[in-house]
This record gives structure tokens, sequence and C-alpha cells, in this order.
């Protein structure tokens, strides 16, 4: 029988404890991650049957993207990345099934660079354009140099299945502003990555949005490699009739003296309609000095409707600066409603001032005016639809 003395000095079993989300598995080997069933915290929102072949490794058809692209501004350049090429994984390694699954059958991947000390003064507008309803693997590898500066609109349009990862990699001193827009046609479906890396003293504003698809899963991370990193997230969601959109985050502050806030909002419209937000910041041990807040709002239209919203703060330090989150679902405010009325404004529009105002502060983030008024068309369209 062991002595009291020499059970204390053996080591202790860790295996069974949980992990935090850094800790959580990354592999490029989709083998290593085992089948999804709807069990998973991960995937318990996210309707599986609707993936359409996406968390299998045997698709029945694929399709390819296209990427689409003006004239570029100097200090600027889209090229193309053979499979294997070393600038591939070097910021974003898979984190689940159906992530892995794009990483290994993408063929290559599209490279859009700014380059070192590069100021570009108009936003470069990139579209992604879907090929059919077959299954489709995309990589995009964004580099911004030392001391860069640019703002970069990606577009998603057309039908499309897609698993698609993208991977940000911001220098140090360098300061991007990336938009994203998913106006997918009606029967896309897709399950994106998006994994940042920001340099020492490097800024990056990401603003998502997500307008169309039939289900629309993004995830999105951020890791900090010196201090000073600023990260802001922003995102605008509006599902209409059966759509399912999932937004997932996380911001994983391991080195000293960063910031990070997240802001999204959603609008739900539809008795189908089905939202998710999960907001994870980790703050490590290491992470003194971090500043950081995560806010969800969202606003239902209809009976029926359905908005999870889950912020979550894991801390490891007591000494940060800041540290906060909040989360708020609800209907129409019934006073606003009734002011506007009151003045002689009907109640389908007094419904799109309100919701236009809900999301101004967040269109306003978009630097090209003339994404911003498509954008606040579209979501007007939207309401009108609703009305009918």
């Amino acid at each position: 029988m062991p002595t009291e003395t020499e059970v204390a000095l053996t080591p202790p079993n860790t295996s069974s404890l949980p992990k935090t989300k850094a800790q959580s598995l990354r592999s490029t080997d989709v083998a290593d991650f085992p089948a999804l069933t709807g069990l998973e915290e991960e995937w318990r929102f996210t309707p599986l049957k609707r993936l359409r072949g996406l968390a299998t490794a045997t698709p029945s058809a694929e399709t390819a993207l296209r990427y689409e692209h003006g004239v570029l501004p100097t200090g600027v350049t889209v090229s193309t990345l053979a499979k294997g090429d070393p600038r591939i994984g070097r910021v974003l390694v898979p984190f689940d099934r159906v992530s892995a699954l794009g990483f290994g059958n993408a063929d290559g991947a599209t490279l859009i660079a700014v380059a070192p000390e590069a100021e570009v003064a108009e936003p470069v507008s990139v579209q992604v354009i879907g090929g059919g309803a077959g299954v489709a693997y995309a990589h995009t590898v964004i580099e911004v140099g030392r001391f860069g500066k640019a703002t970069l609109v990606v577009e998603q349009v057309g039908s499309t299945t897609l698993a698609d990862n993208v991977e940000v990699d911001i220098a140090d001193g360098a300061q991007l502003t990336l938009v994203t827009v998913a106006d997918w046609a009606s029967d896309t479906v897709q399950a994106q990555h998006v994994k940042f890396r920001l340099g020492r003293d490097a800024k990056v504003t990401h603003v998502q949005v997500s307008l169309g698809g039939d289900l629309v899963r993004q995830f999105t991370s951020v890791e900090y490699t010196g201090r000073g990193g600023d990260a802001e997230l922003f995102g605008l969601y509006f599902a209409d009739g059966d759509q399912h959109l999932e937004h997932r985050q996380l911001v994983d502050h391991s080195v000293p003296d960063c910031r990070s806030y997240v802001g999204y909002r959603g609008a739900l419209q539809g008795a189908g309609a089905h939202t998710v937000w999960v907001g994870d910041v980790l703050i490590q041990v290491a992470a003194t000095g971090t500043d950081t807040y995560e806010i969800n709002r969202n606003l239902v239209l209809s009976d029926g409707a359905r908005a999870d919203s889950i912020p979550n703060l894991e801390i490891e330090t007591g000494e940060v600066a800041g540290a906060g989150h909040a989360s708020a679902t609800g209907r129409f405010d019934d006073e606003q409603l009734f002011y506007l009325m009151a003045r002689g404004i009907t109640e389908h529009e007094a419904r799109k001032l309100v919701v236009r105002g809900f999301f101004a502060e967040l269109l306003q983030k978009i630097p090209l005016e003339s994404l911003r008024d498509r954008l606040g068309d579209a979501i007007e369209a939207r309401l009108a639809k609703g009305d009918q």
C-alpha cells in the first residue's frame, strides 16, 4: 500500500478536467474530429440535417467559387496560392470537423495582400460568387504588412453549399477594416471560420453582415501576438422566413495590454426564423491589462421567431482594465410606435424607422456609402415583405 507521502507526490490526473476554449482540439485532419451528432455544445443550436453534406467527408458533388474584383490600387494584390503553400495554415488551424473538411479539400487559396507601409485610401472590393448548389470548398488568406493600412470589402453572392476558411494576418502596427457581407441566394448553406492574428499595436475592425442564405454559420476567432493589439468585431444580421443565422466568436487574450470589443445586432421576422449568437472571451493568466466588452441585441418582429444569445467570459487573472458582457432580446417598443404613429406616421413607416434606428450604429461602421445604402434598402425591403 502506498504511504500518504507517496500519494501526495503522485502527479494529479488532469485528463478529465474541463479544458478552456484555447485548449480545444485544433487539427487539419478531419479524422481527428468525430462525426457530429448535434449533442456537442458547439453544434447544439445548428440543424445538422440542413448542412447538406458539409459535416461528412463524402460530398455528392463539388462546384467552384469565383473571385472577382476591379482595378486594384497600388499596394494591393490578389493572387492564387497552390495547395501546400506555407502561407496556408500559418494563422488558422481548423477547430471542428467542417472547418477541417474545408481546409483539406480546398484547392489552394486566394491571397489578398496589402504591402508593408502601404496606405490604401479607397476601399478595395472583392466579390465571391457561388457556382451552384453543389458542395464547394474555399480558403482565403488576407495579409496586411507592417504599418500597412487598408479597407477591404468582401461580398458573397450566388448559390452554393460552402465550407470555407479565412485567415487574416495583420502585422505589427498595421490596420485593417474588413467588411464581409453574406448576401447569398436563398438556397445557400455556409459554414465558415474566420481567424484573425494581430501583431504588436495592430488593429482590426471587422463588420460582418449576414442577410442571405438558408443556413449560414460563421465562427470568428481572434489571437494576439504582441502588446497593444486592438480588435473590434461588429455584426449585423436579419433572419427572415425559415433562415438559420448563427454567429460565434472566440477572442483569446493571451498577451498583456490588448483590447477587444464585440457588438452584434440582429432582427428576426417569420415563424421559422432562428438566430444564434455565442460570444466567448478568454483572458488568460498572462493577459494582464486586458480591456474587453461584448454585447448582443436582438429585435423580434414576429411571433414564432427564436433568438439564442449566450455571452461568456472566462477570466484567469484579476489584473484586467475592464471586462464585461451584455445581452438583450425583445420585441418592438410599443411606446416608440405609439409616439411615431401619434404624429401621423403610418405603422409600416414607424416600424421601418425603428428598425433603421436599431441598425444605424452598425451601418455607419461600413466605410463604403453605396454599400451602406444598399444594405439599408435590403433591410427595408424585408420589412415590407413582412407587412404583406
